[in-house]
C-alpha cells in the first residue's frame, strides 16, 4: 500500500500481500513487549514483597506503578503519533522498554525498581495505542480484523514467554545462594532481576525491525492537512465522534473489571490460594490456552464478526466466573481439577472475545483526522481500569474473599454486554472511511 492508494480497501476475496503481513507483524511485536512486561510481574511479586518488606498496599503499588506509567503513556501516545508519525512513536516505545528492562535488572533499591517499572509502563501505554493504529491503517478492510488481532496474538505470546521465563528461572534458581555478584544474583536469590531483565531480548528484535518498515500511508496522507490541536479537540466534540469516543472508553474500562487482568497479575497467588502445589506451572497453562485461543480468534474474527464473538465469549465468561466463585465457597469442597477446568475455559472465552476484539474496535472506530487523540482517550480509560484492578485485586481477595471477587467479575460482564448490544456497530468488512461515515450519520 502506497501513499497514493491509502484509501483503497480490498475487494471480497482479495488476499493480504506478504508486504502488508510483514508490516503488521513488525508492529505487532510491540504486543510481545506489552504482554511480557504485563505478565512477568506475576512471578516476581512474592519475592520482591519479601525482599523489600512490602505490605499488602506496597505489593499493590509494586504491581500498579507500571500502570501509572501506562496511563501517562496513553495520554501522550496519540499526540506523539499524530505529530511524529506512527513509526517514530513505536521507536520511542522500544527505547523505553530497553531502559526499563536493563534498569530493573541492575537497580539498587525498591525506589529505583519502581522508577524503571514506570518507564516500562510508559512504553506499554504508547505501544498499546500506536501499534494497533499502524496495523489498522496499513491493512485492507476485508482482513483488518485479522491483522489487528495479530497484535493481540503477540500480546499472548508475550504473556506465555513471561510465564515460561518465570517458571524456568524459578526452577533453576538456587534460593539459598549468597553470591553477591549481580550476574549470579539475577538468576539466584534475586531471580526477579532476571525475570524482568529478559524483556530486553524481544525488545532488541522490535527495535531493529522498526527501521525496516515505512511510515503509515494514511498518516502521510493527512499530515499536510493536519489541523492544530485546538481544532482536533473541537472535532472530538462533534456529536457522532463524541459518541464513538464515549462508547470506546466505556468498553475499554469495563473490560478490565471482568477479571482478565486480575488473572494476569495475580494468577500464581490465586492458584496458591486455591490449593495448587505448583502455581507457576498452572499459570503457564493459562498462557498456553490464551495464546492458542487467540490464534483461533485471529482466524475467525473477520468471518464471524466482532459482535458475535463478544456475545458467545462473554456469556461463557459469566458462567465460568460463577463456577470459579463456587469453588472458593467453603461449603462446596470441590477438587482442584474443577477449578482448573473452569479457569482455563474462562481464559478461552476471554481470549476469543473481548481480548481479541477490543484493540480491533478501538483502532478502527475513529476518523483518520482524530484517530490518535481519540484512541489515547479510550486507552486512558482502559489503563485507568487496569490500574484500579492492579491495586484493588489484593484487597478484594483479602476482604471480599476469592469467591466474592469472582462473583463481582461475573456481574461486571453484564453492562459490557448491554453496551455492545445497544451502542456498538459491527465494523466487520467495512473500510475506515465507511465506519467514519456511520458515526457522522
Amino acid at each position: 500500500m502506497t501513499k497514493q492508494d491509502f484509501g483503497r480497501d480490498s475487494l471480497p476475496g482479495e488476499k493480504v500481500s506478504a508486504r502488508i503481513l510483514f508490516l503488521a507483524v513488525v508492529a505487532a511485536i510491540g504486543g510481545i513487549l506489552f504482554g511480557y512486561d504485563t505478565a512477568v510481574i506475576s512471578g516476581t511479586t512474592e519475592v520482591v514483597k519479601a525482599q523489600f518488606g512490602l505490605s499488602t498496599g506496597g505489593e499493590g503499588w509494586y504491581v500498579g506503578c507500571a500502570l501509572i506509567g501506562s496511563i501517562l503513556g496513553v495520554l501522550v501516545a496519540g499526540m506523539l503519533s499524530d505529530f511524529l508519525g506512527r513509526k517514530k512513536t513505536m521507536l520511542i516505545s522500544a527505547l523505553l522498554f530497553s531502559i526499563s528492562a536493563i534498569g530493573c535488572a541492575v537497580c539498587a533499591d525498591f525506589a529505583q525498581l519502581v522508577v524503571f517499572r514506570m518507564i516500562g509502563g510508559f512504553g506499554i501505554g504508547i505501544v498499546s495505542i500506536v501499534s494497533p493504529i499502524y496495523i489498522s491503517e496499513v491493512s485492507p478492510a476485508q482482513v483488518r480484523g485479522t491483522m489487528v488481532s495479530l497484535y493481540q496474538l503477540f500480546i499472548t505470546i508475550g504473556f506465555l514467554l513471561a510465564y515460561l521465563m518465570n517458571f524456568l528461572i524459578l526452577k533453576g534458581a538456587a534460593l539459598d545462594a549468597t553470591d553477591p555478584e549481580l550476574g549470579k544474583a539475577m538468576f539466584n536469590q534475586e531471580y526477579w532481576r532476571g525475570m524482568l531483565g529478559c524483556e530486553a531480548i524481544p525488545d532488541l528484535l522490535f527495535l531493529v525491525l522498526i527501521f525496516f518498515i515505512p511510515e503509515s500511508p494514511r498518516w502521510l496522507a493527512v499530515r499536510g492537512e493536519r489541523q492544530d490541536k485546538r481544532e482536533e479537540w473541537k472535532a472530538l466534540r462533534e456529536p457522532g465522534i463524541l459518541k464513538a469516543v464515549l462508547i470506546g472508553s466505556a468498553i475499554a474500562i469495563l473490560g478490565q473489571f471482568m477479571g482478565v487482568n486480575a488473572v494476569l497479575y495475580y494468577g500464581p497467588k490465586i492458584f496458591a490460594d486455591a490449593g495448587f502445589e505448583d502455581p507457576l506451572f498452572s499459570t503457564v497453562l493459562v498462557g498456553v490456552v490464551n495464546m492458542l485461543t487467540t490464534v483461533i480468534a485471529l482466524a475467525i474474527i473477520d468471518k464471524v464478526g466482532r459482535k458475535q464473538l463478544v456475545w458467545w465469549g462473554v456469556g461463557g465468561m459469566i458462567f465460568c466466573l460463577v463456577m470459579i466463585g463456587l469453588y472458593f465457597l467453603p461449603v462446596t469442597n470441590l477438587p482442584t481439577g474443577f477449578m482448573l477446568t473452569f479457569f482455563l475455559l474462562y481464559v478461552f472465552c476471554t481470549a476469543i472475545s473481548i481480548s481479541a476484539v477490543v484493540f480491533v474496535l478501538l483502532s478502527e472506530m475513529y476518523p483518520n483526522r482524530v484517530r490518535g487523540l481519540a484512541m489515547s482517550i479510550a486507552g486512558f480509560a482502559l489503563w485507568i481500569g487496569t490500574y484500579l484492578i492492579g491495586q484493588l485485586t489484593p484487597w478484594m481477595l483479602e476482604n471480599l474473599t476469592p469467591a466474592g471477587t469472582f462473583f463481582l467479575f461475573a456481574f461486571m460482564c453484564v453492562p459490557y454486554l448491554l453496551i455492545m448490544y445497544k451502542c456498538v456497530p459491527d465494523t466487520t468488512g467495512k473500510s475506515l472511511e465507511e465506519i467514519e461515515a456511520y458515526w457522522k450519520k
